[in-house]
């Protein structure tokens, strides 16, 4: 049986379009078989000099023959294991081009994170890639921020159209948003752009009709009018961030760096996140299903009235034991008048406000003393420490001993 074998002589063109793509080997590499084989795997170079892997067919006059070596290299289409192949050569990770989108009332808050995150890499080893920030916007006029300043944007929109992430930014205005940014953003996700909102960036995507049947994240603030404006979309209050793969979305505002490091967690590694989240001194990260730190405010009440002397007097005896008959009575109404006023005033039953309200005193607790999570678990009215965990993890989505560390760790950094 004759056999195949690659060889290189110079740079070449496989048909890439506008010559985009060209090998950089320009060398034999031995012992390549290509008898049966439909593509191959090849270190590729394009305009901007990244390197990067992918899968070419090669044409019939790159192939030239050569004589049985007795060695076998592929059977089946499935290669062996070659010690001569790419010899010496290291494949490294990959550069990737990003672009946030800015428009009048976008938070500079955001855009900072964004700058922070993949707009600097001057901690990154000399020669690694990185990221490349563009910032773009639908016009060549100044963006007035939210906080009203103004900024020119160096890029159109069509930056959009070669870029592998897109990240949509908040704004206090959304229905300023131009159709352009809606039509940039169908195109790119059409194409298999990963794109991200941040904060109420969310409302800019689900205007676009790219939530419609996901699971999405905001601001806590502003989940309810999110999930009015756009039923087709599922909104969740209680994380962080949710990655639904090609689309992420990310809470309310400080939430915005831990998508940034998800990213980079994602596309560079954990060490490599690790290492930004050092410099940028915040916690490592902060899993996406854990939830935003939520204070729920109570509404102001007539002090003279007996029912809010009523709450007065719960919260501040969240460690001992109620019932509703007992609160109802304080209160001068039977336990159904109460319970119909409780759940009009704040929302939710005097149940589930005083688990909410136990969790908070213990999340101060956590934070501010050194108490052990036993006490903790008394001094909030939980009586057990098991009774505790349960609570705290369903409410907050992490443990109260991993609470602790983030938070105290966060004081003393």
């Amino acid at each position: 049986m004759r056999r195949t074998h690659l060889r290189f002589h110079r740079a070449i063109n496989w048909g890439a379009p506008s010559g985009s793509i060209r090998s950089s080997i320009g060398r034999p590499v031995p012992g390549l078989c290509l008898e049966g084989v439909s593509s191959l795997l090849l270190l590729l170079r394009d305009e901007d000099s990244r390197t990067t892997l992918g899968f070419v067919t090669p044409p019939s006059w790159v192939v030239t023959t050569a004589s049985e070596t007795g060695m076998i290299d592929i059977v089946h289409d499935k290669p062996a294991k070659s010690p001569n192949l790419w010899q010496g050569e290291t494949v490294k990770r990959v550069s990737h081009d990003v672009a946030i989108i800015v428009y009048d009332g976008f938070t500079p808050f955001e855009l900072g994170v964004v700058c922070e995150v993949f707009g600097d890499d001057r901690w990154v080893t000399p020669g690694d890639p990185w990221y490349r920030l563009f910032i773009c916007g639908d016009t060549s006029a100044p963006v007035t921020a939210d906080g009203g300043f103004q900024i020119l944007v160096p890029y159109g929109l069509e930056k959009l159209s070669r870029v592998d992430t897109i990240i949509v930014s908040p704004t206090y205005r959304p229905e300023e948003v131009s159709e352009d940014v809606f039509e940039a953003l169908r195109s790119a996700h059409a194409r298999g752009c990963r794109i991200l909102s941040l904060c109420g960036g969310a409302f800019v995507l689900a205007e676009a009709g790219l939530l419609d049947g996901r699971r999405a994240a905001t601001h806590w603030a502003e989940c309810d009018a999110l999930a009015r404006r756009y039923p087709l979309l599922s909104v969740d209050p209680g994380v962080l961030y949710v990655d639904e793969g090609d689309i992420l979305t990310g809470a309310g505002s400080a939430a915005s760096i831990d998508l940034c490091l998800h990213i980079v967690r994602r596309d560079y590694g954990s060490e490599v996140a690790t290492q930004l989240a050092r410099q940028l001194v915040v916690p490592p990260q902060r899993d996406g299903g854990q939830a935003q730190y939520i204070e729920n405010p109570l509404p102001t009440l007539d002090s003279s009235d007996l029912f809010a002397d009523t709450v007065a007097w719960m919260q501040e005896h969240l460690e001992e034991s109620v019932s509703v008959e007992a609160l109802a009575v304080r209160s001068a109404m039977n336990p159904r008048t109460f319970a119909r006023r409780f759940v009009a005033t704040t929302g939710t039953t005097p149940y589930q406000w005083l688990v909410r309200q136990r969790v908070l005193h213990a999340q101060r607790l956590l934070e501010m003393s050194d108490l052990s999570i036993e006490v903790v678990a008394e001094k909030s009215g939980f009586c057990t420490a098991d009774n505790l965990r349960k609570h705290f993890s369903r409410i907050v989505h992490t443990s109260p001993q991993a609470y602790r560390h983030t938070f105290q760790d966060r004081g003393s950094a």
